[in-house]
């Protein structure tokens, strides 16, 4: 028939879910795999558990957050209200959201089902080091990657890049930095299709940079655009090292090993957090 079949362990022959702490870990990657997770969200909040907490390291639908003409669905509205909307269980199920798009989209969720906000920023300091040791600054695509990531990088030189309108084009400045016989790294919360930090890249590398290096914490990449930036793509060569976290399983399981990309694994971040 096409519906679901869901069956959970942890019931038979012995029930361990009732009275316990329940950690779910969450994948919103399409409509069948969010509407699948939701059933079983129900049951388990109806399964006398002592309480929730929802891991969903990437809110998909984070950029849907308003409408820009009629007809149009704010989706990320809805799935605040499926959240908040779900069976109470003493108190409110936490969900557990990493460098969240926009942050108002926390003030979404409300009643039974509250967010927590959270960044892969530490993870990526664990890896670049202090100033200097691997990169000598960080330059944001936009200002509102500036805005979001500025505070979680007060140690390095910041760099803000901008899109300008130029004749009927707009194309790529930097508005605020130097990056003169720099490394640089553009940090931004996530990418789809790539243009614009590639974009980025090369207006750094005109400027002077000496070395760029790219992080985003969500790999949004839609119809494999990925591969653009490996040996032979279109956007191959500017971006020496592009560093994800796999907060999508679905796209990052196939990009280990796969130069330029280096996957960062995000497990030991959650469980700190938890």
């Amino acid at each position: 028939s096409g519906m679901d079949c869901i069956e959970v362990g942890g019931f038979y022959p012995e029930n361990k879910v009732r009275n316990s702490s329940v950690i779910f870990l969450a994948s919103f990657h399409n409509n069948d795999a969010i509407l699948s997770q939701f059933h079983v969200l129900i049951m388990l909040l109806e399964s006398f558990i002592q309480d929730l907490t929802i891991v969903l390291p990437f809110l998909s639908m984070g950029t849907m957050e308003r409408v820009t003409k009629e007809g149009q669905v704010a989706t990320a509205g809805t799935i605040a209200r499926l959240f908040s909307n779900l069976p109470p269980c003493g108190k409110p199920a936490r969900v557990m959201i990493y460098d969240v798009h926009t942050l108002q989209n926390r003030f979404y969720l409300y009643g039974h089902a509250l967010a927590s906000l959270h960044s892969t920023i530490p993870l990526l300091l664990k890896v670049i080091g202090k100033p200097g040791e691997t990169v000598d600054a960080i330059a944001f695509p936009d200002e509102g990657a500036m805005k979001r990531f500025k505070e979680l990088f007060i140690e390095f030189p910041l760099v803000v890049c901008a899109k300008v309108r130029d004749g009927d084009t707009r194309k790529v400045t930097i508005q605020e930095g130097d990056v003169k016989n720099l490394r640089v790294m553009v940090v931004d919360d996530l990418v789809r299709s790539g243009g614009t930090l590639y974009e980025c890249a090369k207006v750094l590398k005109t400027a002077g940079a000496t070395h760029v290096s790219a992080f985003c914490a969500h790999a949004a990449f839609g119809q494999d655009s990925w591969k653009q930036f490996t040996a032979g793509g279109k956007k191959s060569g500017v971006i020496e090292m592009f560093y994800l976290t796999n907060s999508v399983p679905t796209v990052t399981s196939k990009l280990y090993g796969v130069e330029p990309f280096v996957v960062l694994d995000l497990t030991e971040t959650i469980m700190n957090d938890l």
